[in-house]
């Protein structure tokens, strides 16, 4: 037997070892030495000790009521777009934030009782310790089992019943409004009735207008939402974007509460935002159109929805000089010269490409021939397969 092994206890000697006689002897092995170890609460039962238990317990209540109170605003808060005139606007309005208060705060509370735990429960010790290399023998895994398990014992947590019943309700409730949050989204699906789906049809579609075949213009967004700018061919520079949304005669302009709320409608509908794109003449040269939009353009301008076929955030920037889309919350990047079609970054799809074209006025307009002069493709993420 070598030296290192000589003094070690063997089998019969390890299994007859109580629990205290092996954390002894896994310390002396690992070169470990404890300078200082006072235990958090030599008297059991003292105010200070309820106090701290109740401290613990009451961060891991909240983190439990707050990740059910976003699973409650999750399944029952109005989540449709809402018009400043519509009673659930409001509703609308905060259901994000109190997605992200809630289910963050329920995170936030949980990592603090975490935390309080650490702090007043789990023994406060100061040792020094030699480094070993090498793996592990028998006698290490027994006994380093047998230090973790005193390490648990002594922080007293198996005996605070309240700490862990409030830490199981906790987590438990902020996994099961993950669990529901996560798959929420794909219980009903939203193309399973293709020609009613909103979906499928966004601000510049005329075929379930009101007035179908109506002409559908491209519109500036100025600031002012009742101010109708209406975009031109010379107005945008070569190699310059606009962002521009639809408008028709019929929504007026905003002399009465319906034209209002039409306007309105125009601008803060999620799937109208559409990026209008004037190529350089050389650039234009080298474009790659998509099989089955080659007449999408009107000669050097191109328009792609601004909506990112990753997660929908708008992808509002245009890189000039490599003639690139970027999307700036996850850094996707689109070719403008092939059919906004995805180069970089976690979408996967390319962007949806509008039909446009210039009316006997002068004036830059939806497509009408081409569906409608709407997209042919769902705007935005596809997280259902999609039907032809």
């Amino acid at each position: 037997m070598s030296d290192s092994n000589k003094d070690l206890p063997s089998a019969e000697e390890l299994a007859a070892m109580s629990h205290e006689e092996k954390v002894r002897l896994g310390t002396n092995l690992d070169g470990v030495e404890i300078i200082h170890r006072p235990e958090r609460f030599p008297e059991p039962g003292t105010r200070a000790e309820k106090r701290a238990e109740f401290t613990v317990a009451a961060w891991f209540t909240i983190a439990g009521v707050l990740a059910l109170a976003g699973l409650v605003v999750f399944l029952f808060n109005h989540w449709e777009f809402a018009m400043p005139d519509d009673p659930n606007y409001w509703a609308y309005t905060f259901y994000t934030p109190l997605l992200g208060v809630t289910f963050g705060g329920a995170i936030l509370a949980f990592g603090f009782g975490v935390i309080q735990v650490s702090k007043r429960f789990i023994p406060s010790e100061i040792s020094v310790q030699d480094r070993h290399d090498g793996g592990s023998s028998e006698v290490d895994k027994q006994t380093i089992v047998a230090e973790l398990n005193d390490t648990l014992q002594t922080s007293t947590l198996p005996r605070r019943k309240v700490i862990i019943g409030s830490a199981v309700f906790g987590l438990g409730a902020i996994g099961l409004s993950a669990g529901v949050a996560a798959i929420g989204g794909f219980i009903k699906n939203p193309w399973a009735k293709r020609e009613n789906s909103e979906l499928w049809h966004s601000g510049w579609s005329t075929l379930n207008n009101t007035r179908p075949g109506e002409t559908v213009f491209l519109r500036r967004d100025t600031g002012n939402p009742y101010q109708v700018v209406l975009v031109r061919p010379e107005d945008l520079d070569a190699g310059a974007m606009e962002t521009v949304f639809p408008w028709r005669v019929s929504d007026g302009y905003g002399e009465t509460e319906h034209s209002r709320h039409k306007l309105l409608e125009g601008l803060r509908a999620v799937r109208n935002p559409v990026m209008l794109i004037r190529l350089r003449p050389e650039d234009n040269a080298k474009v790659i159109k998509r099989k089955g939009q080659e007449d999408f353009n009107f000669g050097e301008y191109y328009a792609y929805t601004k909506v990112c076929s990753h997660l929908g955030c708008p992808t509002s920037l245009y890189e000039q000089q490599t003639q690139r889309i970027l999307c700036p919350c996850h850094q996707s990047q689109f070719n403008a010269l092939e059919y906004g079609k995805p180069v970089f970054g976690p979408a996967a799809r390319a962007l949806a490409q509008l039909p446009i074209s210039v009316n006997n006025q002068g004036y830059m307009v939806a497509n009408t021939k081409i569906n409608g002069g709407d997209f042919i493709e769902p705007v935005g993420p596809a997280f259902w397969e999609r039907k032809s």
